[in-house]
């Protein structure tokens, strides 16, 4: 049987505002589930080993409400260079209206030059729930229970 969610994929409207020269974030693939965010900076950043820098995009979002975006490392710079994104993920709420912005940090030991323009991080757009808490005062047992840290073994 085929999933049906495989067939008719889930687009959602989100409006965008766009104050840089850049283009719009896209997939790079037609499976990819984020886009690339793109510097927004005046003179180019060299981040140093183990240095964070706020960089500024020029993106503006307002997503639906049930919706927020995840702001994530690209592998590629995470590999090649050491850079991540400090807060990863990153959430962008729903009624948040400002700027995204990325946190990245440099966890090389070498600089990392940040060129205007370029792809510095990934955001993926996702379905959220909120929760209701209900009090008790026991949790049902399960197979796990409060084992934490380690507690299914290591192979």
């Amino acid at each position: 049987m085929i999933n049906d969610k495989a067939i008719n994929m889930n687009h959602i409207k989100v409006k965008v505002v766009n104050k840089s020269s850049n283009e719009l974030p896209k997939y790079q693939t037609a499976q990819s589930a984020g886009m690339d965010l793109r510097s927004v900076v005046e003179n180019d950043i060299l981040l140093e080993p183990l240095e964070r820098v706020l960089v500024g995009t020029g993106i503006f979002i307002e997503l639906p409400e049930g919706f927020e975006a995840q702001i994530r490392p690209r592998s590629g710079l995470a590999y090649k260079h050491g850079i991540s994104v400090l807060n990863s993920p990153g959430t962008i709420d729903a009624d948040y209206r400002g700027e995204i912005k990325v946190l990245l940090v440099n966890l090389s030991n070498e600089p990392y030059l940040i060129k205007a323009g370029e792809r510095i991080a990934q955001m993926i757009i996702a379905e959220h729930n909120q929760a209701d808490w209900q009090l008790v005062t026991d949790l049902g047992e399960s197979e796990r229970s409060a084992g934490g840290f380690g507690s299914t073994g290591t192979k």
